[in-house]
């Protein structure tokens, strides 16, 4: 119980053996296989309402009143007593451009140009990439390579800016939304099961753990019909 008592609830003691990151995808609705036929909308429509559900917390309007504005590439250091309340950076969905679903509510599953969603695990006091933003690959994980011809990232080049870390926990860092990195797949082989591996790289990421298909790295199968 006395020991219990020096633990405090808003960061762990230890943070110098921190795991890299894990990630996960969204939408995430049965398993990791992503299937749909594009002249079918009962297929897609239910990836469709997912990837809004999971959105509406980066509403640019929700970003605004929430969050605040902060500096691009580097890290967002707030100092104070680990019981006071963080600022969180904004995110706002219209960043994910052709994947925010703003001008394209279906998010290109009506066209068999699917929209997927990558976001990092959270970890207090992480500091992904060393100061150098983290970005994001994509690539056929075991088959034919040319099943995958492209993939487009946003924002940017598909990278995690620094700014939305570190993170300081679910107590006092009570509006973060994590960062996300869009993945636009335009041109996918159709009629066919392609399993695609999507990695993180940066300093300090491990991605090519045998164990642990999450760490660094996330794999999943597109299966899209005429």
């Amino acid at each position: 119980y006395v020991m219990l008592l020096t633990l405090s609830p808003y960061t762990p003691r230890f943070r110098d053996r921190v795991s890299p990151p894990g990630v996960m995808i969204r939408p995430y609705l049965n398993g990791f296989t992503i299937a749909f036929n594009v002249s079918q909308p009962n297929t897609w429509q239910p990836y469709v309402e997912s990837m809004h559900h999971f959105l509406e917390a980066y509403d640019d309007k929700v970003q605004e009143e929430k969050n605040i504005e902060c500096v691009p590439g580097q890290y967002f250091i707030q100092g104070g007593n680990d019981s006071e309340e963080k600022k969180a950076c904004q995110f706002k969905r219209s960043l994910l451009q052709n994947c925010s679903g703003i001008e394209d509510p279906t998010f290109g599953y009506s066209k068999g140009q699917p929209c997927i969603l990558l976001k990092m695990n959270r970890i207090i006091g992480y500091r992904p990439g060393a100061g150098v933003p983290v970005s994001v690959d994509c690539r056929v994980q075991k088959g034919n390579e040319s099943h995958l011809r492209s993939v487009d990232f946003y924002p940017g080049n598909g990278t995690f800016d620094l700014m939305y870390y570190p993170y300081y926990g679910k107590f006092t860092h009570v509006n973060y939304t994590s960062p996300l990195v869009a993945m636009h797949f335009t041109d996918v082989q159709r009629n066919d099961l392609v399993p695609i591996q999507c990695s993180l790289n940066g300093k300090g990421i491990i991605n090519d753990l045998n164990s642990d298909r999450f760490l660094g790295r996330i794999i999943f199968t597109l299966s899209i019909g005429k």
